[in-house]
Parts: C-alpha cells; structure tokens; sequence
C-alpha cells in the first residue's frame, strides 16, 4: 500500500474500478493543475479536518493513515492483514446468522431496488437513501450526515459491512449523532462523483468503498476510504473517527462548513473547463497521438505485457490508441514503428489470456491481478470490462487474422450470454468475487468459486489429471508464488488458480499428441471442471443494468457478428467457447438495444434512465448513458442493423445536446444539472477503466458527420473540435490519461474518412457475405452504410438525412445483386460486386 500523504499532490490521481489507476500520469492533469495554482490556502482551509484515503486493499498491504486530534496530526503505521480481517469476518459473521435469518433490523433501505441497498436494508444502521428526506433530517437535527458509498460485487465493502455496520455499538454511534446515507455508486455515478472527486483532490487517491462526512448542506468536512472498527494494525478505527467527527462537529462546526463550502467551490472552478478556441491548434492531433504512444512505451512491460506494473489492470483504450497509431505509422510507410505497436497490444492480449485474470473454465475477465504475471487476480467480473475487451481482441483478429484472438473474444461473449444475460435481453452489471466455499456456510472468501486444489483436479480428471494439472500448473501445494504480490500471506495455500506458461504446441509434443487431440483433451476437461464448479455456490450477481455498460457490450455483440465471419473455415473451438454462428451475436445486440429503448427511454420527452432493476431508477441518463448507447447503436446499424437503430442514435445525439452540451465553452457535463443535490457538474476526459463520455463523443460526432449531410454534419464537425479544444492542455501534456481522445482528436483531422455504400437486398446470402467483407479489415475511419432500394422507409430515411445515399441506392436499384460502393474525397469507386475485390480495395 502506498503511503498517502496530506499534501496536494502535483496530480489528481484518476481511478479505476474499486482502486485507483496504476497509471497516472505524471505531469499535473487538467483538474488539478487549476486547483494546486494556490496549494497554500486551499490545503490549509481542508487541513482543519481530514483524513487520508487509502489507494485499496487488494489483498494484504501495508496502509499509513494520518488522523487529525484537534489540530495536531498523528501518525499511525502497521499492517492490515487480508486473512486476520476475514477471519474476523467469519467471526462476527457467525454470531450474526441468527439475528440476520430474523431481521431483527429492518431499516429504509428495504424499499429499494438497489442490490447494494439490500444488502444493508438489515444493518442496525438507520441507513436512508439519498434523498430529501435524508437532507431535511440532518437539517432538523443540524448533525452532520455520513456518507457510505459502494457497489454490490465490492469485496472491502462487504467486510466493512460485517466489522462496522451489522455491529451494534457502531450503529448507536452513527445513529445517535449523524445521518446516514448509503448510495450505489453504479446506480448513482453523479453523486459518487462529486465525493470522489473531493477525496482525491485532496489526498491523491479514492476507492470504494467510499466513507465521506458531510453538512447538511452536503459539503464535505472530511473523507476517506476503508476504516476498521477499531483502532488496530496501525490505523486509526471507525468508532474513533465517528467520535473526532463529532466532537469537531460540536464544537467547530462553522469552521467545518466554511471548509466544506471552499472545498466544493475550488473544485467547482477547477472543473469548469472552457476553450480557449473553437478547434484544436495545428498538428496536435499527431503530436498527441505520439506522445501518448511514447509514453505507453515506456511504462511496457515487456516480460509479462501490460502498460503498468502490478497491481495490473485491463485498460482497454491504451490497447486501442496502440492499434490506432500502428494503422496510422503504416499508412505513413513507418512499418518499424507499426510493428513495435501492434507487438506490444498482441503480446498483452496474449499474456492476459493465459493468465488467471481470465476466467479459463467459464469465460470472461476479472477484474484485475494483483500481480505483474496477470496471474492472482481480484475475482469480480465486470461488464464494462468484458464488452471493451472483446472489441480489442476482435482488432486483433481483424489485423492478425489469428484464430486466437477471435476465440478470446468469442469466449467472453459466450460468457456473457450464458451468465449475464437475462430473459428479456438486458445484460446485468457485474459477478461479485466473494462467495461462499461451501452450501449453508454464512462466510465469504475471495474466490472460492474459482480455485481448485491438486486432489479436486485428480479426483475429477482421472487419466487426463496430469496433463492438465501441467497445462494450467497445478501443485499440492498451490500454484500462487509466481510473484511475491501473488499471495503474501498465504491466504490460498494449496489452492490453484489456472495459469496457462507454456505454449499449446510446446505441451502436446510433451505429452505426444496432436495439437487439436490435445486441445480436445483440455477442452473435455475444462468441461467437467465447470460442471462441478457450477454445482459449487454462486457469487453474488448485481443484475442492475445499466445503460452505459449495455452500450458498450451492444458495440462488440455487434461488431463480432460481423468481423468474425472472417475466420477460416473449418475452425474449430474447445470449451467454454461455443463456436456459434457469429449471426446470433447480432440478436443479442439487438435484444439488450430494445430492452433499453422499451424500459429505460420516453418516448414523449426523448430522455433515457440510468438503470433498471425491478423497475427504472431515480436517476437520469448521464452523459456516459447516452454517449456509449450512441457508439453501440453506431456499430448495431454499421453491422447490419435496420436503420431504425440510427435513428434513434441521431436522436439520443440531439438529447444529449440539449441536456449536456457547453454551447459556449465546449464540450460535455457529466450530468444534466438539474439536480441540486449533486454540487459538481464535471466535464470528464480521463478515459479508465471505461473511457470518458466526453471521448466517446467527440468519435461518435464525428461518425455522425459522415453520415449525414448538410448543416447536421457540419453541426456535429464543429461540437466535435469544440469539444477536443476544452481538452487541448490535457492532450498536449498528459495525453496518456486521455488515450481515446487521442484517437478522436486524429480521426476528426483526417481529410476524409472513407464510406463504403452498399446497395442490395438485405438478409439475402449475397448481402451479408457483402457486410462481412466491408467490416473484415482494421480501419477505425471507416463508415459502413447499406440501404435496401427496395425498402421505402430505409429510403425515406435517407432522402432526410442524406440524399446522396438514396440516389446511389436508387441509381443502383434492380441489377439483381448486391454492390458496393467505395467513397473517399467527393468521388466514389465504380460498383464492387465481389466481396474478394471489396476487401482488397479496402485493404489499400
């Protein structure tokens, strides 16, 4: 664990997922350059009462905590040992069975949808929702109000749930002098980010879960991360900070509420960005694009691939601003500099895939290794991260033809589909990495779903046990000491996490065999290993659904249906993959597209909702719901997808104007603003885990300019270089935080992007051998269009939004085939029949 100190620290540290992002730039971000221009007074207003928040507890790491006493600040130092809190989780969890079984405790909580809600609908704690009713009663009884944020599948928030809140002495102390509130940070992003913002702002770091103290005007007093219960292993105990929030309350409280309103108002000014001009200077569109390429470079890991070092997390946008610029470097006849690129983005994929941060028995990702092999990893599954996946590895394919690639990303979405998906379509949140390790036990370990021991393999696997165990390296006495990060305590002592270290090829001359009767031989055991895991209990699932999440797993269902019809003929596929005819992937896309625009759209005020569970939530559309569902209409209607579906992009593009947009300073908020609870309203570049809204948009403008035609096209071309304007500080100095936007920012300076215009009878063979080759080449500036002359609503369509493709379509009407037509600066290639000829024009 790294120390944090409370200094303000030269860069806002940006997060990933349940910790920050191990990359963080080095040179100051755009937020925080603004706020550090006056360290002194700001640092001193916040420092009347602070906490440091610690980075993240992926296992056992030592943690140093500063606590302030009255004025003075005091050091406390130790270790928190992973194994010796579980095993006070198995304790308290114990003594806890009966009182849970019976709902002793009921509070507000019950009522909500949020899984992560229900799970504390029974603490002692008097948990409200956010809300007004939590607000007017801390008003009434003018304490201040706690503020706990998390998220279902969150491994530290089930333990600080089980230490602090099912214990009853913590529960009098909350409820006895503050209100507490606790919030979904999935089902609520806008609220989680104005008190992350603040705890990183101030101390360099965040992570969930969340623990934040407020006024009741909502302003933060003081902040951090996980607290134990009690004062121990170094670190000051949650009993004691409750008590110091108090006493501070008590007896400073205009001073707390003056920090807390400077606070929130530095942020505020920090975080409104404007442009300086209304487009990009000249040039930096490549200058970023290298820059950020360079200094990805330089923080390779050239043993076990991955732009960091542990712990390792799967950033897919690094990869594609990696495979961008390699396309880019070709095109400019640098094949040196392609090739180090694509070298590093294959290699990467290739090391992720055989370690354990992929799940071999049942498809999918986790969500990270702590480790720098890929091998040991944080066990949740997230949406987010599956959906980005697959379109990197679909890339790869795409540029490699490599079966490999194309079977990694069939393997996630079979995951997805088997897994994640429910009945109407909707494809849930996330897969928690806690579970049970046996039916009828109250305790939760992490991974207990996933690891084996040696004797389970050879107890299962028979004749085949040793092949196997060699395959996945498989020991008696745990396979989890590649790294000394792996697993320093031992908390999986004789257990296995599958890791593959050896080639396929290198492994079946081993043991004698053909690659493909070896590859048979693993595939049937990897089949009755997940049979019996399947029987074993489940992780929890989060089956929230979230618009933005579902978007981006609707662009890869999409795009696989089409770039891997590419694969040879022939090719085979070995369990948990199921080799299914990419056509069905479109289904899916479409299905997961309706059930959103059926349960989470109206139609009358054009407006999306956030997400779904038993029912639409509260909270409204945000800027990431609108721009990743955008992006996966894009790439639904460019797949084959009626035009239906572009559409409804061309009129979420107009809602998320009106609701977002700076008209005059450029760019995105993250957040409609009509919410007065939520005191920041941010215009987000940093491109994490996901990337940002704001990325995201700037390619989908400039996708839809190519699209239509007119003042629209020229509308979007504009909204597009305003918005990259905003963010030209960021792209100049610290373009590796904003790798997407690099990308964007290169796609808008391209002369013209390429449209490939086909014409024919859709859902004939004919058509969709077409489709397949106009998507079967890497080329992120291309435009796919296609139009039924036969259908008049399609032409309709087009006559409204872009004449040009209805006269090709009319002009090309009735010869009985499909064609294509490939169109490049005003001029347009003579009709293309064959979808051989299609790809080797696209290929030039």
């Amino acid at each position: 664990m790294s120390t944090i100190n409370l200094k303000l620290t030269s860069t806002l540290t940006k997060f990933h997922h349940h910790s920050l992002n191990p990359k963080t730039p080095k040179k100051p971000s755009f937020i925080h350059h603004h706020i550090s221009r006056k360290p002194n007074i700001f640092q001193k207003r916040f420092n009347l009462f602070t906490y440091s928040a610690q980075q993240k507890l992926p296992k056992s790491k030592s943690c140093i905590a500063p606590v302030l006493f009255g004025f003075s600040r005091i050091w406390f130092s130790g270790e928190i040992h992973t194994h010796r809190i579980l095993a006070m989780v198995e304790e308290q969890s114990s003594k806890a069975t009966t009182s849970l079984e019976l709902h002793k405790y009921t509070n507000r909580l019950a009522s909500q949808h949020s899984p992560y809600l229900l799970q504390h609908a029974h603490n002692p704690v008097d948990w409200y929702p956010w809300g007004d009713e939590a607000f007017d009663e801390a008003r009434k009884r003018n304490v201040p109000i706690f503020l706990s944020i998390g998220y279902s599948t969150c491994h530290w928030c089930h333990v600080m749930e089980v230490e602090s809140f099912e214990d009853e002495q913590v529960a009098k102390l909350l409820n006895d002098s503050f209100v507490s509130i606790k919030v979904d940070r999935e089902e609520r992003p806008d609220v989680d980010k104005v008190y992350m913002t603040y705890v990183q702002a101030l101390y360099g770091g965040g992570g969930w879960p969340l623990s934040v103290f407020l006024s009741p005007s909502l302003k933060p007093i003081m902040g951090g991360t996980y607290f134990p219960p009690d004062d121990k292993y170094g670190r000051p105990g949650f009993k004691t900070i409750l008590r110091k929030v108090k006493d501070a309350w008590d007896s400073k409280k205009d001073e707390l509420i003056r920090s807390g309103t400077f606070a929130i108002e530095q942020l505020s000014k920090a975080l409104t960005a404007t442009a300086e001009s209304a487009k990009l200077s000249d040039g930096l569109h490549l200058t970023a694009l290298d820059l950020c390429a360079e200094q990805l470079s330089e923080n390779y890991d050239s043993e076990y691939g991955g732009f960091a070092s542990a712990p390792k997390f799967p950033r897919p946008v690094e990869m594609q601003l990696m495979l961008y610029r390699s396309k880019k470097m070709e095109e400019m006849e640098k094949s040196v500099e392609a090739k180090e690129g694509k070298k590093m983005v294959e290699f990467t994929l290739q090391c992720m895939a055989r370690g354990g941060i992929h799940d071999h028995l049942g498809g999918g990702f986790h969500r990270y290794s702590v480790d720098e092999c890929w091998h040991v990893p944080h066990f949740e599954k997230m949406l987010y991260d599956q959906g980005q996946l697959v379109n990197v590895y679909i890339d790869a394919f795409s540029i490699t033809k490599d079966v490999f690639y194309s079977s990694m990303a069939r393997d996630i979405l079979d995951y997805l589909r088997r897994d994640m998906i429910g009945s109407k379509g909707e494809i849930f949140s996330a897969e928690d990495a806690d579970s049970a390790e046996f039916e009828g036990t109250k305790h939760k370990k992490e991974g207990a779903f996933y690891i084996w021991s040696s004797s389970e393999v050879d107890d299962l696997l028979g004749e085949h046990a040793t092949l196997f165990k060699d395959h996945y390296y498989i020991k008696s006495s745990g396979n989890c000491d590649l790294s000394g990060m792996s697993d320093p305590h031992d908390e999986f002592k004789d257990r296995n996490v599958l890791i593959e270290r050896n080639s396929t090829s290198a492994m079946a001359s081993k043991f004698g065999l053909p690659v493909e009767n070896y590859l048979e031989v693993l595939g049937t055991c990897r089949r009755k290993l997940f049979d019996v895991r399947s029987k074993r209990p489940r992780p929890h699932l989060d089956d929230k659904v979230i618009v933005s999440w579902n978007g981006l797993t609707i662009s890869s269902f999409a795009r696989a249906s089409k770039i891997l019809k590419a694969e040879p003929g022939g090719a085979k596929f070995y369990f948990p993959v199921a080799g299914s005819d990419p056509t069905e992937y479109l289904e899916v896309a479409e299905k997961a597209a309706s059930f959103i625009r059926k349960n989470l759209y109206d139609q009358q005020s054009l407006r999306l909702q956030h997400s779904f569970r038993n029912g639409p939530s509260k909270a409204p559309g945000f800027l990431d719901d609108y721009a990743f569902l955008i992006s996966g209409l894009l790439d639904l209607y460019e797949c084959g997808g009626p035009v239906f579906w572009l559409a409804w992009a061309i009129e979420l593009q107009d809602t998320q104007d009106k609701l977002f947009l700076d008209k005059e300073g450029g760019g995105y908020y993250n957040t409609p603003g009509e919410d007065p609870s939520v005191l920041l309203r941010v215009k987000e570049d940093h491109d994490g885990a996901e990337p940002s809204g704001n990325s995201v948009s700037a390619i989908n403008l400039i996708r839809l300019a190519s699209l239509v035609a007119g003042d629209k096209s020229n509308s979007y071309k504009h909204n597009a270089e305003h918005l990259l304007a905003v963010f030209e500080k960021r792209l100049k100095e610290t373009p590796m935080a904003v790798p997407l936007m690099c990308c964007a920012a290169d796609m808008l300076c391209v002369p013209s992007r390429r449209q490939v215009v086909l014409v024919g009878t859709k859902g004939s063979p004919e058509f969709e051998t077409m489709l397949a080759a106009a998507h079967a080449s890497f080329d992120p500036n291309r435009t796919v269009i296609h139009i039924d002359p036969s259908a008049n609503d399609e032409v309709e369509f087009w006559e409204e939004t872009n004449r040009n493709i209805a006269q090709m379509a009319k002009g090309n009407a009735g010869v009985g085939k499909t064609i294509a037509l490939v169109c490049q600066n005003f001029a347009c290639s003579p009709p293309i029949s064959d979808p051989g000829s299609l790809i080797s024009k696209l290929a030039t």
